[in-house]
């Protein structure tokens, strides 16, 4: 019956007037294109004359039948539960009738039809699909073979799970075989088509393929010369995968696939090379890797460093021959988003902060602006890679190259030996180190190189070695390298501030206190950028301000340093509005500089603490707004509250007692109390955060809510989330401090988790010392409590807390330990030798902290007699049986 549908002929005029309209470059045209064809929407065969322009009316010109199609495919995505039976039908019909078009274009739109169709949960509801376009790959004409194999491929993609499961009656035991039969077409299109399909059931390990592996394999193997590039990249994208998932049927053939694969990785179509390229960052992951590839590195490793080459392409894209471009605006689409990264309360170990979240920004992204991955780009990352897996034995086929790499006339190849010798840098670090004092001279003298490409380059491959430069005689490399680098922050050109920036803050991290001799000149420059950067650099500026700020700490805390920084950074503030996302590293920045500067901070605080607490409450009441009228409001971005409770963290941890004016003076716990509720982690995270700063900066105005909070804090001691969960039990410790034998009615909230966390195999380090801290702080203030435990907690109590150094959460932790041992000896005595091996690990610890120590180490030596004392100090390691002797006479 729905054959019978004719459209009326000025319906169809009127159609086709406005599919050319649309084609108009005016956008007031489309505006009002857009508007008459919602209104055609409330037709109910408006789509049959859509679906009718793109199959039958073949007087039309192509691009206006495709339109046709696209609009159609939107109605579909909108509103397809809404067509009316007979229009569904008749558009299912038309579609599978002309998919065999003889125009590419028109064949092309029938089959994204299909897919959308089908994509709709129509799968089911059209029975008749996958039977019939696995019929139309058998016809003897080439243009309906393609177009269905065109269609299949699209439904390969998008519903790959739905294909694999009972609801369809398993089709793909069926598509499968039948795939694998056109691996041998005459036509490359075809070819391709099928190697396409298959590979979308590679990763998911789908059962129809498995069964047919290996005629696959082979299949694969047989189009290995295929003269067609995309051919060969769909080849390459499976071995990548079947690496992944069915190593052991590729191994019996490695040494060919690698060799394959090393030709592929030099294929003249660059969209073949970067699939193949990523062989061997996949290859790396595998423990087979150095077994497999260390015959073929003489060969690999010279393919992968002339992948690193800029293309003539990635030249243009960059504008490589634009040299100063810091008077040109951003385009604001480049601008990234960042994450803000909240804040984790951590310990201090000798030498070094630890935060366990390792950030690997220094990825290879000196060139994320253009197209974001690109062989250059892989064959960077696949050199890293490897350099990990092999290490010094690298260095073998890498030196002799870059001897000619590095020094080379060329400003290109130059360019690629600077970024090869940063990506060996992590993995190739020892064996490097000869090289490095006639190297890092060498590239600090490239930081002036003519062409921007190289100096930004220089930059990152600096920033890869920064931890070897700041472990020199600081004169001889620190201070040349640094007096470059602040140069290439105010260079002339964007991506080169960048890459200086960045590196910069690279080396901040790695120096710390090594730079506060430089500090008057750093700010100097820094400041100076302010009023030179474009948009996206400011943001980089921002994080290199607050990374200095971390570093030097309170060293920043002069007049005339803050004179210097804080007015700019204050002029940005007032700047930029609430909705603001420029205002997330912008509180970072802050945020570290509060920390460092401490009393310094006051003059700017006031402000800054307001203006906080309003983003905090402007967050939370959209969110309920969101939450009670979600057609009206839309959902917060709750970043804003997230980086505003941590600047209000760092302010309560700069100015200490200095806060509670401010804090008496504004609604800060309502605020906080609601956060700590909130269902995203990270706002709880940074809000417990804040409650531990706050309760050590001015516990009088917390202590009224203590009774709501503690319930909370115990509810989150979960260490399926890490961050949250430190940042809970930190805060607890800090509060039972604080709280004295008042704590006693909160521990059995407590208690209990804590005691499991510690235990748990794989805690993270961060976690274990932070958990150990507030056990031994719950025990020191009600010792009756905690005391009767002891013996579940005491040996990974000991083993946690021997590393980080003296402060005071240690010495509150063991004054906490040894008042329990005191109420409970027998709960140690298993364990005494760590114990033991704890009190050692202390470099002066407080007169009556080490009286404490003194008294339980003999007390229990006494206990036991001299004769098994001997016996038992006889199993210490010598360094600690001396410690021991010569601090507490034991």
């Amino acid at each position: 019956m729905e054959c019978q549908w004719k459209p009326d002929e000025q319906g169809l005029q009127q159609i086709l007037q406005l599919l050319k309209e649309s084609q108009s470059p005016d956008t007031s045209t489309q505006r009002s294109v857009q508007q008459k064809l919602e209104q055609l929407n409330q037709y109910p065969d408006f789509n049959n004359y859509l679906i009718f322009v793109l199959t039958k009316l073949k007087t039309e010109d192509e691009p206006t039948r495709s339109l046709s199609g696209l609009i159609l495919k939107n109605n579909v995505k909108a509103h397809y539960q809404n067509f009316p039976n007979g229009v569904s039908d008749f558009i299912k019909n038309e579609c599978l009738q002309n998919i065999g078009d003889s125009s590419p274009l028109i064949r092309a739109t029938v089959g994204i039809l299909i897919t959308t169709i089908a994509s709709k949960g129509e799968l089911q509801n059209w029975p008749e699909l996958l039977p019939k376009l696995c019929l139309l790959l058998d016809s003897e004409d080439y243009n309906t073979c393609e177009g269905a194999f065109g269609a299949l491929q699209k439904i390969c993609e998008d519903s790959a799970e739905i294909l694999d499961s009972d609801m369809l009656d398993r089709p793909l035991n069926v598509m499968i075989p039948k795939f694998l039969q056109f691996f041998k077409h005459s036509s490359p299109k075809i070819r391709s088509h099928a190697i396409a399909c298959v590979n979308q059931f590679i990763i998911s390990r789908t059962q129809a393929l498995m069964l047919h592996i290996d005629p696959f394999i082979e299949n694969l193997f047989a189009l290995a010369g295929d003269e067609e590039p995309e051919v060969r990249k769909n080849v390459c994208r499976a071995l990548v995968m079947l690496l992944e998932v069915r190593l052991d049927r590729l191994l019996p053939h490695m040494h060919n696939i690698i060799e394959y694969m090393l030709q592929r990785t030099q294929d003249q179509d660059e969209n073949v090379a970067l699939e193949a390229c990523e062989f061997w960052l996949t290859l790396a992951e595998q423990p087979v890797c150095k077994e497999v590839l260390c015959g073929h590195l003489p060969k690999l490793i010279p393919v992968l460093v002339n992948g690193m080459k800029y293309s003539e392409i990635d030249i243009i894209l960059l504008k490589g021959d634009v040299e100063e471009d810091e008077a040109i605006p951003d385009n604001e689409q480049d601008i990234r988003p960042r994450f803000h990264r909240s804040r984790t309360v951590a310990q201090q170990h000798e030498g070094g902060d630890s935060i366990e979240e390792d950030d690997d920004e220094d990825d290879l992204d000196d060139d994320e602006t253009i197209s974001d991955w690109n062989l250059r780009k892989c064959s960077a990352a696949a050199l890293d890679v490897l350099a990990n897996v092999f290490r010094d034995d690298l260095l073998l086929h890498i030196l002799p190259l870059l001897k000619e790499l590095l020094f080379h006339p060329e400003w290109l190849v130059k360019e690629s030996g600077i970024l090869v010798l940063g990506a060996i840098a992590e993995g190739c670090m020892q064996g490097m180190i000869p090289y490095l004092p006639e190297l890092i001279p060498h590239l600090v003298q490239c930081l002036s190189d003519k062409k921007a490409l190289v100096r930004s380059i220089t930059c990152w491959t600096l920033s890869r070695y920064a931890h070897w430069v700041v472990s020199q005689p600081p004169d001889i490399y620190l201070k040349p390298l640094m007096t470059e680098l602040l140069k290439r922050i105010l260079d002339s050109n964007k991506r080169v501030q960048e890459a200086a920036c960045s590196a910069f803050a690279t080396l901040e991290e790695e120096a710390c206190t090594e730079l506060v001799p430089y500090l008057a000149y750093i700010l100097d420059t820094l400041v100076f950028a302010f009023g030179k950067y474009q948009h996206k650099n400011l943001l980089i500026l921002y994080d290199a301000i607050g990374t200095l700020a971390d570093s030097v700490g309170h060293h920043l805390n002069k007049p005339e340093y803050i004179e210097m920084l804080m007015p700019p950074l204050i002029q940005k503030w007032n700047q930029l509005k609430d909705e603001d996302k420029d205002l997330f590293p912008l509180l970072e920045c802050l945020s570290s500089v509060a920390t460092a500067l401490q009393s310094g901070f006051l003059p700017y605080c006031e402000p800054v603490y307001q203006r906080c607490v309003n983003l905090v409450q402007k967050t939370l009441a959209q969110a309920v707004l969101h939450q009670t009228q979600p057609e009206f409001y839309e959902a917060p971005d709750k970043d804003f509250m997230i980086v505003a409770l941590d600047l209000l963290s760092g302010l309560a941890e700069g100015l200490g007692g200095n806060i509670e004016q401010l804090v008496a003076r504004s609604n800060i716990l309502t605020l906080m109390y609601e956060c700590m509720q909130d269902k995203m982690p990270e706002v709880r995270q940074s809000s417990f955060a804040l409650l531990g700063d706050l309760t050590k900066a001015c516990f009088q105005h917390v202590k009224p809510c203590i009774a709501n909070l503690m319930p909370i804090l115990g509810t989150n001691l979960n260490p399926e989330l890490i961050s949250v969960c430190n940042n809970a039990t930190w805060a607890i410790g800090e509060i039972s401090i604080q709280m004295g034998s008042e704590m006693q009615p909160y521990v059995p909230m407590v208690l209990q988790q804590l005691v499991e966390i510690i235990n748990r195999p794989n805690t993270p380090k961060t976690l274990l010392e932070n958990t150990a801290i507030t056990i031994g702080r719950l025990g020191y203030v009600c010792p009756q409590e905690v005391a009767p435990m002891l013996q579940q907690f005491i040996r990974p109590w000991c083993t946690s807390l021997r590393n980080i150094r003296d402060n005071e959460e240690k010495d509150s932790a063991f004054r906490g330990i040894c008042t329990m041992i005191t109420v409970n000896p027998g709960g140690v005595v298993q364990d005494f030798i760590f114990f033991c091996d704890a009190v050692a690990s202390w470099m002066n610890p407080k007169d009556d902290l080490r009286e404490m120590f003194y008294k339980i180490l003999h007390g229990f030596k006494n206990q036991v007699g001299d004769e098994n004392w001997r016996h038992f100090s006889d199993q210490f390691p010598l360094p600690l049986k001396e410690r021991l002797a010569a601090f507490y006479g034991v």
